[in-house]
């Protein structure tokens, strides 16, 4: 602006000494500056716009970066718990697998000693049944092994008479027999039960069908003991009265099949609760 001033200041004084050529170029001067004065103020202001723009550009790119950042910090603390979440599950798996080879090693023990005691109670049956079917007619005495436990059952008209609980002299051939094979079997538990039909019984020592599936199923167990020699410490004298029928009492053959006494070899309680209470090795 005073490169300007004092031109025209010049241009004035010397006026009345400058030509009218010169004054003309002098003021054609004076307008190409003065645009290229505006020209440059239009580019100052351009390029402090741009400058604005860069800046914000700028700070945008600085706070993803900072945000970026915090980001990884967190995404690299949530690898590192998940490192050990991982780390401890698998500890956990890796127990839960032992603990559970553990129970499975327990439990092929338990079917294995199944198994073998089934095979024991089938060479039982086997026994049991060429014994005492020899003379004595099929339907009188059936022999079955359910789940690790034979089953003896025996019509009472083999061994006692009506109404009565003193057995008959041909009971001690079938009893003997059993008595052979129980004997042979230290290990196994004898349970005796008495069944009745429903028909109503009142003597004088006994009262109804308990009293007389009791004392026939006691008179049985005495026998083994004080005849045969069975353990007492194996007997188990049990009473069903006629709540457990084998068929409706709706006929006298019907009857006759519910008046039985049941002899069950097993194995001792006592042992088999032992087997399942013991940890897993």
């Amino acid at each position: 602006m005073k490169k300007i001033s004092f031109i025209l200041l010049s241009a004035v004084l010397l006026s009345s000494c400058v030509s009218k050529k010169e004054f003309v170029a002098l003021q054609t001067a004076k307008e190409k500056t003065e645009e290229e004065l505006l020209a440059v103020k239009t580019n100052l202001q351009k390029c402090l716009i741009e400058k604005e723009k860069e800046d914000a550009k700028v700070f945008a790119l600085t706070e993803q970066v900072k945000y970026l950042q915090e980001d990884k910090k967190t995404a690299l603390k949530q690898v590192e718990n998940l490192t050990v979440l991982t780390q401890s599950s698998s500890d956990n798996i890796k127990n839960v697998i032992s603990q559970l080879s553990e129970k499975d090693k327990y439990i092929n023990g338990i079917r294995e000693a199944m198994t073998q005691k089934d095979s024991l109670n089938l060479a039982i049956k086997y026994h049991l049944t060429k014994n005492l079917t020899d003379g004595i007619q099929d339907k009188d005495i059936e022999v079955n092994v359910e789940k690790t436990v034979v089953f003896i059952s025996i019509s009472d008209k083999l061994l006692f008479k009506s109404g009565s609980y003193n057995v008959t002299d041909g009971a001690y051939t079938v009893l003997e027999k059993i008595a052979k094979v129980i004997n042979d079997q230290p290990t196994m538990e004898v349970m005796i039960e008495g069944h009745t039909d429903s028909t109503p019984i009142k003597r004088t020592i006994i009262q109804d069908n308990w009293d007389l599936s009791a004392l026939r199923a006691t008179s049985i167990t005495r026998i083994l003991q004080y005849k045969y020699g069975v353990q007492p410490a194996r007997l188990i004298a049990a009473a069903r009265s006629q709540y457990v029928p084998l068929v409706a009492n709706d006929s006298p053959a019907n009857k006759a099949k519910n008046r039985r006494t049941k002899i069950i070899i097993m194995p001792k309680l006592n042992q088999f609760f032992d087997l399942l209470e013991q940890d897993a090795k």
